[in-house]
């Protein structure tokens, strides 16, 4: 399926959340909606969209930089047209969107319960790097958050 690549915009928030909730994408630790509209703002992050022949949301990457090492997130495929090439080209359109930006390097993390998309990265290029991954919870101002995050 040949999709129409473009940046999000505002309206198309609330078809991307549902996008990324059929994908199984969403943490319960996170707000999709606020990742979303957080990425968009940014200066060195995007929301790309694909969309089918009928204008509907089809595939979405959220992509940025931290002037290093490119991040991809949220990589979705409409889940009715699972291997029909729509993540192949999210991806491609994000590593693009970073190439245009000077960035050399794409990263992904994979959730360890979702190890079944492994093997489509792979196919792309991607390869498993060993890392420690290390992470804090940063209470924002204002804020209270659950410790039991």
């Amino acid at each position: 399926m040949l999709l129409t690549i473009r940046c999000a915009v505002a309206e198309d928030e609330a078809g991307v959340v549902a996008l990324w909730r059929a994908c199984g994408l969403v943490a319960s630790y996170n707000d999709p909606a606020a990742d979303f509209r957080f990425a968009r703002a940014g200066s060195c992050s995007e929301v790309l969209v694909g969309e089918d022949a009928a204008r509907q949301i089809s595939g979405s990457v959220m992509v940025g930089h931290d002037g290093h090492r490119g991040w991809l997130y949220y990589v979705a495929s409409a889940p009715h047209a699972r291997g029909s090439g729509i993540g192949r080209q999210m991806v491609q359109a994000a590593e693009e969107w970073l190439r245009e930006r000077g960035v050399v390097k794409a990263q992904l993390l994979v959730r360890e319960t979702n190890t079944q998309v492994v093997a489509f990265y792979e196919r792309l290029g991607f390869e498993v790097t060993p890392r420690v991954v290390m992470g804090k919870w940063l209470r924002l101002l204002g804020t209270s958050m659950s410790t039991s995050l």
